[in-house]
């Protein structure tokens, strides 16, 4: 990800026209260093978001500006034991582009793709601290009409061994509505 230097207008999400797809494997790269830079998100290695943007780029979304410039990525997968569930695991936006709603565009994106393929509930997991995801999912969550449950799904001592905050559960669904109303 390149980011405009000093001396020269940053572009926002509102100036850019942006497109939002399914991820190729040649953002792999892109991702890798879009997601290192949006902490708190945990770093994964460069073959991880390779995987993400193959193996399950079905389940995944990337937003691009129009000169191919990543903006934004989600990368999720289907729970094996329960397919009609998609499980996000990273929402990652670029600097650039916050505070415009890209996170909720490209969840609700993914979600509008995936929907006619039988996925009715979201799950994912978010630490205590962590206000923009609990912002995300909780107001995705409204704007379809949907219930949350939350639970511990990974506790700092037990899972952690001490060594990463606690992941809490949100379980959102049924989805049952329409998903092309404005969020």
């Amino acid at each position: 990800m390149s980011l405009p230097t000093e001396g020269r207008p940053i572009a926002t999400a509102v100036d850019l026209d942006i497109t939002l797809r399914a991820p190729v494997a040649e953002d792999g790269p892109a991702v890798t260093a879009l997601i290192a830079n949006c902490p708190p998100l945990d770093p994964n290695s460069a073959y991880c978001n390779l995987l993400q943007c193959s193996h399950f780029a079905d389940t995944a979304i990337a937003a691009t500006a129009a000169d191919g410039q990543l903006l934004g990525f989600i990368s999720g997968y289907r729970i094996p034991a329960r397919p009609d569930t998609l499980f996000v695991w990273q929402v990652a936006v670029s600097s650039a582009a916050r505070g415009q709603g890209l996170g909720r565009r490209m969840l609700r994106g993914l979600i509008e793709r995936l929907h006619g393929d039988g996925i009715r509930f979201v799950e994912t997991t978010i630490t205590a601290d962590n206000d923009a995801s609990w912002a995300l999912f909780r107001g995705f969550a409204r704007s379809v009409g949907a219930d949350i449950a939350e639970s511990t799904q990974f506790d700092r001592e037990r899972h952690f061994n001490g060594q990463h905050a606690s992941e809490q559960l949100l379980r959102i669904g049924p989805i049952t509505g329409p998903l092309n109303a404005p969020t």
